[in-house]
């Protein structure tokens, strides 16, 4: 079951499957509220990094099968952020193209995106542990790439030097947020951002 409540440049999604329930409110012109509950204590972290990073209001409480294992949950959160990023976006001509390099101490991760409408994720951490607290590394990955499927965003993520998992990880999640700040925010043009009449 899926639901959607749509506004200027803000968004409710819920959706609910035999494996997780997920709620996410947005607001692309927010930037103070972050209330952020998965039961996956690390993923919270980053996922309020990302919120504080994007400069958005940001609501998600999920609850899953996590005596199961994470997977499920980390990915129908991406699954749903995607969506309310998606659904913000409907109205307004955007820039579009965000970039950055982050640091995080030893860590430097370049995370570029286009909204284009056409979602695809290309994520190279390169992690070699198996969880960083409670989340598992592989999900990672699983994350970005259902948010870029359901959000329409060409998303690159790559590690360019670090040794330092955590940070590697916190740095990918704040640069996401950057690049979506960057790529979100509204031009002077009549229709869609792109030469071709259409996004995607």
């Amino acid at each position: 079951m899926s639901r959607t409540t749509q506004g200027v440049r803000y968004a409710e999604v819920d959706r609910e499957t035999g494996e997780t329930c997920v709620r996410v409110v947005l607001d692309l012109e927010g930037g103070t509220r972050r209330d952020v509950s998965t039961g996956i204590a690390f993923f919270d972290h980053m996922l309020i990094q990302l919120a504080f990073h994007g400069r958005i209001d940001l609501g998600i409480n999920s609850e899953g099968d996590l005596h199961i294992d994470d997977h499920h949950t980390v990915e129908d959160v991406g699954i749903v952020l995607g969506r309310a990023i998606q659904q913000a976006l409907l109205e307004d001509p955007i820039v579009r193209f965000g970039s950055n390099q982050t640091v995080m101490d030893d860590a430097l991760v370049l995370v570029a995106m286009d909204i284009s409408g056409r979602g695809q994720a290309y994520v190279d951490l390169g992690f070699k542990r198996e969880k960083i607290g409670d989340l598992s590394t592989e999900c990672v990955k699983e994350f970005f790439s259902a948010v870029a499927a359901n959000a329409g965003i060409t998303l690159h993520i790559k590690r360019l030097s670090g040794e330092n998992e955590h940070h590697i990880c916190e740095a990918a999640f704040k640069g996401f947020g950057r690049a979506l700040y960057e790529a979100t925010r509204t031009v002077e043009r009549r229709g869609p951002s792109s030469t071709k009449g259409q996004i995607g």
